[in-house]
């Protein structure tokens, strides 16, 4: 049968109880922990373009930049040392999702968020005082230490504290604060470069502290979610933390739910094994290949190296700095689209609606480098060029920013059982990583070599995705998380692997709506 997604109908439930106050609050306090992930990404593109912090560190690649001979443009940033700058925080933080997967589920989310949020801290104060490239990546293996702890409990809080009908918006607040913290990276980082005596970039990276500090400090304040309550053995409490986030003391079917979730969790002694059972075979193809797919899309490529890219295509310090703040405000306006967009019209649209548009813009900025560097990566963009260039970026940048870089996060932490809820977190957050520390570690080594082929290499990619997304994906919008099973049963691919008994709610009946 053709197409992905289903409908389901019958008995979907609609527990009482509203919007809060409280879990607004408690879901903008706990999504600080996308800004330190934010504030990295954005800030290691501009850093590694000045030239006091080049000089410094890496005197090679700051000789090679500052050459006024026709060099191949491609190559002029290429060093392996200073792609480990950028990378090694991701490699870190993919180590480290596996033990914030344990601690997170033995300890509580907020417990997570909060020794992430203190790691982080003594990363950015060790990186801002750094004397040698040693003291700049043990300061950023810290950082990725912190990340990996954020990014494994943040959104699965989240979507533990959000009803059903407003989950999309509030887990995407965790990308909109990255956005933020990208945004704020950028107009740091430009002010900075500004600062005479070439020491900005120890502001740059000292003031990540203060994201740090704001998710350390939050965090403390936090409640836990009701399901991790129940998950360490404290029913009461979980049905009064319930009864706080809903605004209702009629929580007894939704509490019901938690309480069966919550004993078909301490059933399972191995989670990492269970997943690997064929009735989490959706969650488990899911989980792995969303994050693989959102970081082969090659935004990172934009958000580390903005910087770094737009001066290689010619563009002056300052105008490089600043086209850098340019795409960081285009990522945070059309995030604030998703917010809106993604309860209201689906998961599936987005994600199928930004990667065509992802597509034509990749494959345009490859035709546009080819037109003005070639192979030889000798030439110029003219200003105008430049311009449709930055343009087609941005828009690219927006084509993300409402689809794979919130829904690559949301997805994946709202679609598995409590049994294996923190295991699908940890895959989703290390393969998320490890691709993040591949594009990160590499990309400017495969500029050099594919040249302007490497847009076309990122486009052919988000094709495959797309298409994944149409076949495979079903819609997930106002879908409670104890009832995703539901959805899959109802699945023309991945129903056959959910046992009737896994349903919650009685019959599914299918209906295409591809």
């Amino acid at each position: 049968m053709a197409g992905g997604g289903f409908a389901v109908q019958g008995p979907a439930r609609n527990y009482e109880g509203g919007v809060t106050t409280f879990v607004i609050m408690t879901c903008f306090v706990a999504a600080f922990g996308g800004l330190i992930f934010g504030y990295d990404i954005g800030i290691s593109g501009g850093v590694t373009s000045m030239d006091s912090f080049l000089k410094k560190f890496f005197p090679t690649v700051y000789r090679k930049e500052t050459e006024k001979h026709r060099e191949n443009m491609y190559c002029k940033f290429e060093s392996h040392l200073l792609q480990l700058f950028t990378s090694s925080l991701y490699l870190a933080a993919l180590v480290a999702s596996f033990l914030a997967s344990t601690v997170t589920r033995a300890f509580g989310r907020k417990i997570s968020m909060l020794f992430g949020g203190f790691v982080f801290l003594i990363g950015a104060i060790l990186n801002g005082a750094a004397m040698n490239v040693a003291m700049l990546i043990i300061g950023r293996l810290l950082l990725g230490v912190g990340v990996g702890f954020a990014n494994q409990s943040v959104p699965v809080y989240l979507s533990e504290m959000a009803p059903a009908k407003i989950r999309g918006a509030l887990n995407i607040g965790f990308q909109m604060a990255i956005t933020i913290g990208i945004l704020a990276a950028n107009l740091i980082n430009y002010g900075t470069a500004k600062i005479e005596g070439g020491w900005g970039w120890r502001v740059s990276l000292a003031l990540a502290a203060v994201p740090a500090i704001m998710i350390s400090v939050g965090s403390v304040f936090l409640p836990d979610t009701p399901n991790s309550i129940l998950e360490r053995g404290h029913p009461e409490k979980a049905r009064e933390m319930l009864k706080k986030i809903r605004g209702t003391n009629n929580v007894d079917e939704e509490f019901q739910d938690l309480v069966d979730a919550t004993e078909a969790a301490k059933r399972v002694e191995h989670p990492w094994l269970n997943i690997m059972k064929p009735q989490y075979r959706p969650q488990l193809v899911i989980c792995s290949l969303i994050p693989f797919f959102q970081q082969i899309t090659g935004i990172n490529v934009i958000m580390f190296y903005a910087p770094v890219l737009f001066k290689t295509l010619g563009f002056g310090d300052d105008a490089s700095l600043m086209s850098a703040v340019i795409t960081g405000i285009v990522n945070v306006l059309a995030t604030i689209v998703s917010i809106y967009s993604a309860d209201k019209f689906g998961r599936r649209v987005l994600f199928l609606e930004g990667g065509v548009q992802m597509i034509i813009c990749q494959v345009l900025v490859g035709i546009m480098i080819s037109m003005s560097f070639g192979t030889s990566g000798v030439g110029k963009l003219s200003g105008g060029s430049a311009n449709f260039v930055l343009f087609l970026i941005c828009v690219y940048v927006a084509a993300f920013a409402w689809s794979w870089g919130p829904l690559g996060w949301l997805v994946p932490s709202e679609i598995c059982p409590l049994e294996i809820r923190s295991a699908g977190q940890a895959i989703n957050v290390s393969v998320n990583m490890f691709f993040t520390f591949v594009i990160g570690q590499f990309f400017l080594t495969m500029l050099c070599h594919m040249k302007f082929g490497l847009f076309l290499f990122f486009a052919g990619w988000v094709i495959v995705m797309t298409i994944f997304i149409f076949f495979f994906l079903p819609e997930t919008r106002n879908v409670p998380i104890e009832e995703m099973n539901r959805v899959w049963k109802a699945h023309w691919f991945w129903g056959k692997y959910i046992p009737d008994d896994a349903v919650i709610g009685g019959q599914t009946s299918k209906q295409q709506t591809v």
